[in-house]
C-alpha cells in the first residue's frame, strides 16, 4: 500500500483502525509494515493498538478528544468534569478526559478512564460534537452524580461550591432524581438534594440581578 492509497481510504476520517485498511485484496502483513513506517516518518499518529490518526498536514479532520476516548476504550463515555465543562456547567477548561468504564481503569496520556459498577453504567447519550463528530457523553445530571460517585467527600456542599457549578438551569431536575432512584445509593441521594439547593440559589441570585 503507497501512502496515496492511505489518503484515498481515511482522508476524510479523523480516526481509522487497521481493520479498515485490510479489506479486500490486500497483503495484511505489508499494511501493518506500512502503518509502521509511516508512524516512524510521523506521518501517522498511532494513538493505541490498532487506531490511528493522519499526523498534519494530512489530516483534514482533527479528532475531538471525546471521539479519541470512546476509540480508546469502546464501551465507555465521558463524563465528570470533561462533561461538565463541554456542557458549561463548570467555567474551567477541563485538560484531560475522564471517561467511565465497566472495565478495569486505564491511563492513555490526558484520556482517563475509571471504573463504574454495570448496574451504573447508564445516564448517557450519542452527542453532536464540532466537524460532524460524534460521542457518547453522560447526560449533565449523570455526569455530577458520576464525579460525586467517584471523588472522596464529594456529596459536601463545600466540594460542589469549589467547582463552581453555574447554568444549572440546563439540568432536568426530574431526571436527575430518576438517576438517584435508579441506583438507589445514599451519596447520590445526598448530591442530588445539595444540587436542587444550588440550582434553586441560582434562581434567587439571577433575579436579584
Amino acid at each position: 500500500m503507497q501512502f496515496e492509497q492511505l489518503l484515498t481510504l481515511v482522508g476524510d476520517l479523523p480516526l481509522f483502525e487497521t481493520g479498515l485498511l485490510l479489506a479486500g485484496d490486500v497483503d495484511p502483513d505489508d499494511v501493518r509494515r506500512q502503518l509502521s513506517r509511516w508512524v516512524r516518518a510521523g506521518k501517522v499518529h498511532q494513538l493505541r493498538r490498532g487506531l490511528y490518526t493522519l499526523a498534519p498536514p494530512y489530516q483534514k479532520i482533527a479528532p475531538h478528544p471525546f471521539l479519541v476516548a470512546n476509540a480508546l476504550m469502546p464501551g465507555s463515555y465521558v463524563s465528570g468534569q470533561s462533561a461538565l465543562a463541554f456542557y458549561g456547567l463548570i467555567p474551567e477548561y477541563v485538560p484531560r478526559t475522564l471517561s467511565v468504564t465497566t472495565g478495569r481503569p486505564m491511563q492513555w496520556g490526558e484520556f482517563h478512564f475509571q471504573h463504574i459498577a454495570s448496574h451504573l453504567f447508564f445516564g448517557y447519550q450519542g452527542s453532536d460534537l464540532p466537524q460532524s463528530q460524534r460521542a457518547f457523553i453522560a447526560a449533565p445530571e449523570k455526569a455530577i452524580l458520576d464525579l460525586a460517585h467517584l471523588t472522596p467527600n464529594a456529596d459536601s456542599l463545600e466540594y460542589l461550591r469549589q467547582l463552581r457549578l453555574q447554568n444549572l438551569e440546563q439540568l432536568n431536575l426530574d431526571r436527575l432524581n430518576e438517576f438517584v432512584q435508579r441506583a438507589a445509593k445514599p451519596k447520590w441521594q445526598r448530591v442530588a438534594a445539595q444540587i436542587v439547593g444550588l440550582a434553586r440559589q441560582e434562581v434567587i441570585d439571577y433575579k436579584e440581578l
